[in-house]
C-alpha cells in the first residue's frame, strides 16, 4: 500500500496524485510540487489515503511543501505579470497580422516557462511571433492552440440554465455528446435550444443518457403496434419520465389522432431485467478436471462430410 494526495491546479481541472511525504497534509491545503511543467502549485481536494502499489503510476514525486508568505506573494507577482503578458501578446499578434485570437496566458510557478493560450481556424505559423515573445520576457514561450470548448473552460460565463457553466466550475474532463442523445431525450433539435456557450452541444445532455438508455429498454418500440383503450395503434414516441407513450390511432372517419397513454393502459409488461435473464442463461460451472468438448463433436459425421466434399474436388 502507498499514501497518496490528490491535488488540482485548477478549479475546474483535472485531479493528479503525489506522495505527501513526511509532512502532515489535509484536504484545502496549498502546496507547492514538480510537474512535467516544472515546479507549480495547487490545492490538496483529495486527503491522505492509502491506495495499492499497482494502482499508482511511478514514479510518485513528493510534495515539497506548503504553501508560505513568500510563495503567495510570488503568486499575485505572477497574476500581475500575466495581465501585462496578455497585452503585449495582443500587440505582437496585431503586429504579425496573425489570424489567431489569444485566450489567456500563464506562467509557471518559477516563471521557468510562459504558456499562451489561442484558438484559431487552421493551422498558424507562429514562430517569429514565439521570437518577438521570447525576446520581450525573456524566459521560455509556449504558444498551445485549443479548441472552442476549452476556450469556454477557461473563459467561464453562464450557461442557458443561469448557473455558471459545467465545464468552468467543476467538469475535469469533457465527455462525447452526440445528438442521437437529444433525440432519445425528446429534446427541440433546435441548435440554439441544445447548444452551450461554445456553440457545442451541451455537456448536461450526457448526464441523464444512462437513466434515458434503460427506460427505453422498458417501453415498447417506435413504429410497433400496440392494444390501447381506443384500439389498436402505432407507437410515435416514448416519454420515459411520465412512463408513457404517444399513440397514434385511426378514427372512423379515417384522420389519425395521437393520444397518450401509460404503460398499464396499453397492457405493456415490462421485460425482466438483463441481470436476471443473462443469469437464468448461464451454463452451470465445469467440474473438476472436465475438459470443454470440441464444437465438432456435437456431430460426428461433420469431418466425414467435409472429407467427402474434398474427395469429390
Amino acid at each position: 500500500m502507498q499514501t497518496i494526495v490528490g491535488i488540482k491546479f485548477k478549479k475546474a481541472g483535472k485531479t493528479y496524485y503525489f506522495s505527501p511525504g513526511d509532512l502532515s497534509l489535509e484536504t484545502g491545503d496549498e502546496v507547492v510540487v514538480e510537474t512535467a511543467r516544472g515546479i507549480e502549485w495547487g490545492e490538496i481536494v483529495t486527503g491522505p489515503k492509502e491506495v495499492p502499489d499497482e494502482e499508482v503510476v511511478q514514479p510518485l514525486k513528493k510534495v515539497m511543501r506548503k504553501l508560505n508568505e513568500r510563495d503567495q506573494a510570488a503568486i499575485r507577482e505572477n497574476e500581475a505579470r500575466e495581465k501585462d503578458a496578455m497585452v503585449t501578446c495582443q500587440e505582437k499578434i496585431e503586429k504579425h497580422a496573425l489570424p489567431m485570437k489569444l485566450v489567456d496566458c500563464e506562467y509557471t510557478f518559477d516563471r521557468s516557462k510562459l504558456i499562451f493560450y489561442f484558438t484559431a481556424d487552421g493551422r498558424v505559423d507562429f514562430r517569429a511571433l514565439v521570437k518577438d515573445l521570447a525576446g520581450v520576457f525573456r524566459t521560455r514561450i509556449e504558444l498551445r492552440q485549443i479548441g472552442v470548448r476549452d476556450q469556454a473552460k477557461m473563459v467561464g460565463g453562464l450557461g442557458p440554465c443561469g448557473r455558471g457553466m459545467c465545464c468552468a466550475t467543476f467538469m475535469g474532463d469533457f465527455h462525447p455528446v452526440s445528438i442521437k442523445m437529444a433525440k432519445e431525450q425528446n429534446l427541440s433539435l433546435n441548435p440554439s435550444k441544445i447548444s452551450g456557450i461554445c456553440g457545442r452541444l451541451m455537456c448536461c445532455l450526457q448526464y441523464e443518457q444512462s437513466a434515458y438508455e434503460e427506460g427505453l429498454k422498458m417501453m415498447p418500440k417506435v413504429n410497433s403496434e400496440v392494444n390501447t383503450p381506443e384500439g389498436k395503434g402505432t407507437v410515435v414516441a416514448c416519454h420515459v419520465v411520465k412512463e408513457q407513450v404517444s399513440v397514434k390511432i385511426m378514427q372512423k372517419d379515417g384522420t389519425p389522432e395521437i393520444q397518450k397513454f401509460t404503460l398499464e393502459e396499453i397492457g405493456y409488461k415490462k421485460p425482466a431485467r438483463e441481470e436476471s435473464a443473462a443469469g437464468e442463461n448461464k451454463k452451470p460451472p465445469r467440474e473438476n478436471g472436465q475438459r470443454a468438448k470440441n464444437t465438432r463433436d456435437k456431430n460426428p459425421n461433420q469431418n466425414k462430410r467435409k472429407r467427402n466434399r474434398s474427395r469429390k474436388k
